[in-house]
């Protein structure tokens, strides 16, 4: 596409979770560079000219809280008084519409602004008219669905209902208990043609019913879990240390959040999704199993969004002398996520445009628990790879792997 069509498109981010701290960041953010008065630091694709232009996005989306952006944003204490003055004629037009909840996947997610519509089949209708909508209201050129909810529990992808597209559409009439939020919101997407993208550690498209379902739409999707913090700095230390054949005995990490996610992840059902993803990272880059690999994450009011991740590392080197690394790393949960959101909703949309479909293996870059094409294949998580592999997809429209897309 050339640069003058897109100077033109319009691109709507439909966000779950419109109103939770990462989200309100991200739309604060992009409102205060369409008025000129932020810049592009922390967005890391701002020099790539072949993707949509951030003033071009528009936001809309669900969240169990009915507050406008511009009262949440207060709440959640994120940006300075000066840019919600600046941000907040935009924020207060935005009000989340009502959102599809299961107590069964995610206990501490509560709120009064829930879908009054009962049963699956219900419920994923509810979702696509909000996305048609959505689309038709701000005359959208494509709409991109961005799941920012709390962690769901961990599901169980291989449940029957979840093994074919057929089986899962029969499970959204029989009110199968093994269809999530998530995957609601990623089936409703992909049926309405609209990529895909799950920030979060749920369970949502890499099912095989949503892998397959997405391949026949012609739909990109991509996720899971946002590499924003301590995980990204994970995936920078460890190939080095393996290049200087450093043996990692043990890799201690800790994390203190007090924000609204971090009150989610102290139901130990969310929890176990989270470490899940944080957890799986290591192995692979190293190449041997860390004995002593340990990951927790500790819910701590006071520290509201900033968020401190802690890290200790026993190394062991020449002649068997043993070393330590240490990194703390004091930072802003929903300053680090919200420009990847906004890089993510940009580049699933270049897909798009590209005619890919299914699975976007060159999105690894962002996420912790990277989907990949092959089915049980395992991702890469080298960052210094997966920036290789997303910046040869961009410049040629290759995978990474060498094959043309």
């Amino acid at each position: 596409m050339q640069s003058s069509e897109l100077e033109g498109r319009r691109v709507g981010v439909a966000v779950v979770g419109l109103g939770g701290a990462v989200a309100t960041t991200a739309v604060a953010g992009m409102e205060l560079i369409r008025q000129g008065v932020a810049g592009p630091d922390g967005l890391p694709l701002a020099g790539f000219d072949g993707l949509v232009p951030y003033e071009n996005l528009v936001f809309g989306g669900w969240d169990l809280c009915g507050d406008d952006l511009a009262s949440a944003a207060a709440t959640h204490g994120i940006l300075s008084p000066e840019q919600v003055r600046r941000a907040k004629p935009a924020l207060v037009e935005l009000r989340p519409w009502s959102a599809a909840v299961d107590p069964g996947f995610c206990r501490n997610a509560a709120g009064s602004n829930a879908l009054a519509v009962e049963g699956l089949r219900a419920r994923s209708d509810a979702i696509r008219e909000d996305l048609r909508r959505f689309q038709e209201e701000n005359d959208l050129d494509g709409t991109v669905l961005v799941n920012l909810a709390s962690t769901e529990r961990l599901a169980d992808p291989t449940l029957p209902v979840l093994s074919t597209a057929e089986a899962f559409e029969r499970g959204l009439d029989e009110d199968a208990p093994g269809i999530s939020p998530a995957m609601l919101y990623a089936y409703a997407a992909i049926r309405e043609g609209a990529p895909y993208v799950n920030f979060t550690p749920s369970v949502a498209a890499e099912i095989p019913a949503l892998v397959e379902l997405a391949g026949r739409e012609g739909v990109p999707v991509c996720g899971k879990d946002g590499k924003t913090g301590q995980t990204m700095i994970k995936t920078v230390l460890a190939p080095a240390l393996r290049a200087r054949a450093l043996r990692v005995e043990g890799w201690f990490s800790t994390n203190l959040l007090g924000n609204g996610d971090g009150f989610v992840l102290s139901d130990p059902d969310s929890l176990a999704s989270k470490i899940d993803t944080k957890g799986s990272v290591l192995d692979e880059m190293l190449g041997y199993e860390v004995p002593d690999h340990v990951v927790a994450i500790n819910y701590y009011r006071p520290r509201g969004d900033d968020k401190e991740a802690w890290d200790n590392v026993d190394l062991v080197g020449f002649l068997g002398h043993r070393m330590q690394l240490k990194v703390n790393f004091l930072c802003g949960d929903s300053v680090l996520a919200a420009p990847l959101v906004v890089e993510l909703a940009r580049l699933a949309d270049l897909a798009l445009m590209r005619g890919e479909s299914g699975v976007q293996e060159q999105l690894g870059l962002f996420f912790k628990a990277p989907m990949t094409e092959k089915a049980g294949s395992r991702p890469r998580h080298a960052f210094h790879a997966q920036e290789e592999a997303l910046q040869t997809w961009l410049a040629n429209g290759s995978n990474g792997n060498g094959a043309a897309r």
